[in-house]
């Protein structure tokens, strides 16, 4: 098991895609080798998850006003 990752930035963000659903099946056969024989990813793999099931159970999902959507809309299309 190693105890030290060369490339923890781009074993973060691939653990970002794959936490959001967004890997492709490739990437994920990538980290799931990786995952096997790495402690440090093994355990950012396990802080970014918790972290994404924590801030989805906190988060109030709330419905925008309709008049705010428009606001919004009609602001953004006036800077086109």
């Amino acid at each position: 098991m190693k105890e030290k990752c060369d490339h923890r930035a781009d074993c973060l963000k691939m653990i970002q895609l794959i936490l959001d659903g967004e890997a492709t099946d490739q990437q994920l056969a990538k980290v799931k080798a990786n995952l096997e024989s790495c402690q440090p990813c093994i355990e950012m793999y396990n802080l970014e998850r918790e972290v994404k099931e924590l801030l989805t159970k906190r988060m109030e999902k709330r419905c925008c006003p309709g008049q705010l959507v428009e606001t919004i809309k009609s602001r953004i299309l006036s800077f086109s």
